[in-house]
C-alpha cells in the first residue's frame, strides 16, 4: 500500500482520492478549514454525487488534513490538485519573429 498525499480537495483532487484511497492510503490537504470538517464528517465540499457516495458507503483509507507536514511526510506521490492562477503571469521572453 503506497500513501499518496492530495494537494487540493476540489474536484480534481477529491475524485482521484476517493478512487485512490480504495487501495492506498490517501491523505487530502487542503487550506480552507470548512472543507476539511466536512471531508472528516464524511460530506462532499462540492457538489458530486460520486464522490458524496464514494464518502458514505465506500471503504476507504481517507484522512483530510490542513496539515501539510502530515500530509507530504513519508508519502510515495503527491498529486497537486490546485486550480491555475487567474491572473495573468507576464512573458520574459520575446517570440522570435513570423516567418514570412
Amino acid at each position: 500500500m503506497k500513501k499518496i498525499a492530495i494537494a487540493g480537495t476540489g474536484y480534481v483532487g477529491l475524485s482521484n482520492a476517493m478512487l485512490l484511497a480504495q487501495h492506498n492510503e490517501v491523505i487530502a490537504l487542503d487550506i480552507i478549514p470548512e472543507k476539511i470538517e466536512m471531508l472528516s464528517r464524511g460530506e462532499s465540499p462540492i457538489e458530486d454525487t460520486e464522490i458524496s457516495e464514494f464518502l458514505k458507503h465506500r471503504n476507504l483509507n481517507f484522512t483530510a488534513t490542513l496539515d501539510k507536514e502530515a500530509a507530504y511526510q513519508g508519502a510515495d506521490y503527491v498529486i497537486i490538485a490546485t486550480p491555475p492562477t487567474t491572473t495573468p503571469r507576464p512573458t520574459t521572453s520575446t517570440p522570435p519573429p513570423l516567418k514570412p
